[in-house]
């Protein structure tokens, strides 16, 4: 495993990192799946181990992840070894009195929130805390702002960060810089969705700001494992985000994909999370792990990928997957 400065701050990161937002579990709000179905805790718990024994040192969760049962899954294994591992955690999304989804950035919750965090992880510093997904009002109302700068003040968190919205992540990133607040961004980036590299991973290496990727395989589809019968659980987010028609146009716009990864006689796993490291203003990518095959799977060596291919890919994004993730887009 190989690391990487963590933008202006201190933080060393591997070049994989593990996201745990799987290992939550198939938690609802209300008739919504907020999570990746059913999960054994045992295999969870073996998972991250071995993540960390193959030089994982950065863990990013958040507190809506299986609410809240991600967070102490991490403990039980780190609790007495915090300094080992980078933690990151999120705050922002809750559960309101009708069982939906309240998206809370007020100053009273994510103060009140940071503990409850640093409760279940059984730690004294978050390391790296981020809101997640606020928007544009949120930044500019500036509570969530003053919360976090209360919070670094109070040593209760180290750095601070946003992770950006799926689709539109431009805004809030050229806020942060504009006003020259927090440390990193979190954004979706793999093969399919390279939305964020038109502006906001520029932008972040130019300010030196550091970059999480998250979802280097867009839903378990770059891995090729996935075909047009592939269906998924109630429980399951993907059951809606994922349908079968955008199963079917995802696989065929892949086709493509697969022939340039055959020339470099690799796993697509591997192949799709080395293209997101191949930029080097990506700090970590996070790659959900479930168990400890996952593990072995997702944090083999990172290759590189020629320049002329990388072009393909990124041509290939503008003419076709472009259209994907709008479909993406339009299916919530």
């Amino acid at each position: 495993m190989k690391y990487r400065k963590f933008g202006k701050t201190d933080l060393m990161v591997s070049e994989v990192g593990f996201g745990a937002w799987g290992i939550g579990g198939p938690a609802m709000a209300g008739n919504v799946p907020i999570g990746w179905g059913e999960v054994n805790d045992e295999e969870s718990l073996k998972a991250i181990k071995k993540s960390s024994d193959m030089g994982v040192n950065f863990f990013d969760t958040a507190d809506f992840y299986g609410l809240g049962h991600s967070e102490e899954l991490l403990a039980k294994v780190f609790r007495d070894r915090w300094n080992d591992v980078i933690l990151a955690t999120k705050v922002g999304h809750r559960i309101a009195g009708n069982s939906s989804i309240f998206l809370d950035y007020s100053k009273k919750y994510i103060i009140e929130a940071c503990e409850m965090s640093l409760k279940r992880l059984q730690k004294e510093t978050i390391d790296l805390y981020q809101l997640h997904s606020a928007r544009m009002v949120n930044l500019e109302q500036g509570e969530c702002i003053e919360a976090m700068q209360r919070l670094q003040e109070q040593g209760k968190i180290r750095y601070w960060g946003i992770s950006l919205n799926t689709f539109a992540p431009d805004a809030e990133a050229e806020f942060f810089v504009e006003h020259n607040i927090g440390h990193s961004f979190q954004l979706v980036f793999n093969i399919i969705n390279q939305r964020a590299l038109k502006n906001v991973i520029p932008l972040a290496e130019k300010n030196n700001y550091g970059v999480i990727a998250r979802m280097p395989l867009q839903f378990g589809l770059l891995t090729g494992k996935f075909t047009k019968e592939t269906t998924f659980g109630a429980n399951d987010h993907r059951s809606f985000r994922l349908t079968p028609e955008l199963m079917r146009m995802s696989l065929d716009s892949l086709e493509y994909i697969w022939e340039i990864v055959d020339r470099y006689k690799v796993p697509k796993t591997v192949f799709a999370i080395s293209y997101v490291m191949n930029y080097p203003g990506v700090s970590t990518a996070i790659a959900g792990i479930k168990s400890e095959a996952q593990a072995e799977e997702n944090l083999k060596e990172i290759i590189e990928i020629s320049k002329e291919d990388i072009a393909l890919i990124e041509d290939y994004f503008e003419t076709t997957f472009s259209k994907v993730v709008e479909a993406y887009r339009h299916a919530g």
